[in-house]
């Protein structure tokens, strides 16, 4: 068990190829996160399997749950406008980062 505080956060958003549908999420393990995005129980239909939202355009890292939730969430209620310029500042191709990670 890691010691309270050393522990990564990351949010994230994923995009689909054709780059028209975003979504954000926060996880503890962004390169498990991303296996299980691309990869998603049979049973269970989630919002990214559903829109093929399994591109990593954008990423946050944190050392604390709490915070990064909270920007999770403030990110959640942008507009598409701001998510877009969110992602350009820092990756201003919207270059397909799965294998960065």
């Amino acid at each position: 068990m890691k010691t309270l505080g050393t522990h990564n956060y990351f949010i994230y958003i994923l995009t689909n190829k054709n780059k028209t549908v975003l979504y954000t999420g926060v996880t503890n393990n962004l390169k498990e996160r991303l296996y299980y995005h691309q990869n998603p129980a049979i049973e269970f239909k989630s919002f990214t399997s559903k829109y093929n939202c399994f591109y990593l355009i954008y990423f946050e890292e944190f050392k604390n749950i709490e915070t990064a939730i909270q920007r999770e969430k403030q990110i959640k209620g942008y507009s598409r406008s701001k998510k877009e310029s969110l992602i350009q500042k820092k990756n201003k191709d919207w270059d397909f980062l799965n294998d960065t990670v």
